[in-house]
């Protein structure tokens, strides 16, 4: 076989396996993705800035009256409202407890026996059958006696109600994150016994520039980013106080998800200019590279890259600036593996 036979065979079967390798690349079957579509709507540039997940219950709750502790709650019980989560040995508010009602029993006794003395002078008196000064000292007995008797009742009350204040209950529902004393303890009144965090009712805590203040208002929904999750809620609060040093004020975004962990770390978006109209796109549409961002915009069934960049977000919505016009359909599923100019099918459209 000549040298020159050789080179013309090799060629052959090169263009057989290129012939064969783009047959095989159109024989592939279209790529199955899905899309949405580019929308206007109004959006506002925004400021990021970080927050905290806090409760908006959170308390060191104080023994009331002084005594040996006897039972305390343990660290993550979780409590109603009303429920004990400590005990103060009750056992010398119960003694004085007994002599307070023998007192008023007492003075009770007392205060009917001059009574009926008073009416009884009262009945000689009109008979001339007895001295003024003798009903006149009666009437004082009585009064003095009914003075006595309103002292000890409210002594009663009052004993009453410190007995009912060493058993300390929960202001609020939560769990017992710290016990700050234990069993055995001796605290005086006003002394911390345990901290009680409300788990349900939460919200975000955050810092935000005043210069960005005209733009917020109650009731604004806010973007908040924590470890992959994004979420809109709304500001429950703004405290129009700001801090000379920093020159940022307070603001409160509520959370209906008790899921959240108090303490959490998260990235809250306010608005920082007034929303204008943008085309938006879904985040899942942007396909990221480290070189640039780029969308799938689909014609007919075919896919065209277009390059673009992005500016507002809210939620789910993204401004993109580039060629993307409201109504573009853009994949949403699917786009990492696409190429330029593919062939796709289209699986939903939303």
């Amino acid at each position: 076989m000549s040298v020159m036979y050789k080179k013309i065979l090799f060629a052959f079967i090169i263009l057989g396996l290129s012939g064969g390798h783009v047959m095989a690349q159109n024989a592939q079957p279209p790529a199955r993705v899905e899309v949405a579509r580019a929308t206007i709507k109004n959006l506002a540039p925004l400021v990021t800035v970080p927050g905290t997940v806090i409760s908006r219950n959170d308390s060191r709750i104080a023994a009331e009256v002084a005594g040996r502790v006897v039972w305390i709650a343990e660290v993550g019980d979780e409590v109603a409202e009303g429920d004990i989560i400590a005990r103060i040995d009750d056992r010398e508010w119960r003694l004085q407890l007994r002599e307070t009602e023998a007192r008023v029993k007492q003075l009770e006794a007392s205060q009917k026996f001059l009574g009926q003395e008073v009416q009884r002078f009262e009945e000689l008196a009109s008979t001339n059958n007895t001295p003024r000064r003798s009903l006149e000292q009666a009437i004082s007995q009585r009064d003095m006696t009914e003075q006595d008797l309103i002292q000890a009742r409210v002594a009663l009350e009052r004993t009453q109600y410190n007995l009912s204040r060493t058993e300390i209950r929960a202001p609020f529902p939560g769990r017992v994150v710290e016990r700050l004393v234990q069993v055995g303890e001796y605290p005086s009144p006003g002394t911390e016994l345990a901290r009680l965090v409300d788990t349900v009712h939460i919200e975000v805590r955050a810092q935000v520039p005043l210069s960005i203040a005209p733009f917020l208002v109650s009731g604004l929904s806010v973007q908040l980013e924590s470890n992959g999750r994004a979420v809109l809620s709304p500001i429950r609060a703004m405290i129009p106080v700001g801090d000379e040093v920093t020159r940022t004020m307070q603001v409160r975004v509520e959370l209906t998800d008790p899921s959240w962990i108090i303490g959490t770390a998260v990235k809250v978006g306010f608005p920082s200019a007034e929303p204008k109209r943008v085309v938006t796109v879904p985040r899942d549409a942007l396909v990221l590279r480290a070189d640039n961002t780029y969308v799938f915009k689909v014609n007919g069934e075919i896919a065209e890259r277009v390059a673009v960049r992005t500016g507002a977000a809210s939620g789910n919505d993204i401004e993109v600036l580039g060629p993307i016009a409201d109504g573009d359909m853009v994949v949403i599923r699917g786009a990492e593996r696409l190429r330029e100019g593919q062939t796709v099918a289209l699986a939903s459209t939303t």
